[in-house]
């Protein structure tokens, strides 16, 4: 049974969308508690502790807006892997929606994508969420 919501939002016009149908999806199971997860991904090498707590409170600070007209929404941003953080973030209960963003086909075969990774390896049901059509 479905008892939390994770959303995934890296700031694409395909997370906006995740982040809509999280409300939705929230709104319909009862009230569900809603989690908006930002991943940074890490620096190749880590030498300015500066930049990265200003980096970390930007991010934070978009989320923050990108969520606003969301109640009850927390927001959560971390560093590392975005489809390991997502994954690691989940647990039976849980149900994790993630934007599709559209890779090209060179890109998807060199580094697959997000979302492919959450629904292989997430220990819960995962909703990939389409780019918007234009």
């Amino acid at each position: 049974m479905v008892k939390r919501i994770l959303v995934g939002v890296d700031f694409s016009p395909a997370s906006g969308k995740a982040v809509e149908m999280a409300r939705d999806w929230a709104a319909r199971l009862g009230g569900l508690p809603v989690t908006a997860m930002h991943v940074l991904h890490e620096p190749a090498l880590r030498f300015d502790k500066a930049w990265e707590e200003k980096t970390e409170a930007h991010a934070r600070e978009k989320l923050e807006a990108w969520v606003k007209d969301c109640p009850g929404f927390s927001t959560k941003v971390v560093w590392g892997d975005p489809a390991g953080a997502l994954v690691e973030a989940a647990d039976l209960e849980t149900l994790i929606l993630v934007g599709n963003v559209g890779h090209s086909m060179l890109e998807h075969m060199l580094f697959g994508s997000t979302a492919s990774k959450v629904v292989r390896h997430a220990p819960c049901d995962v909703l990939v969420i389409r780019k918007p059509r234009s």
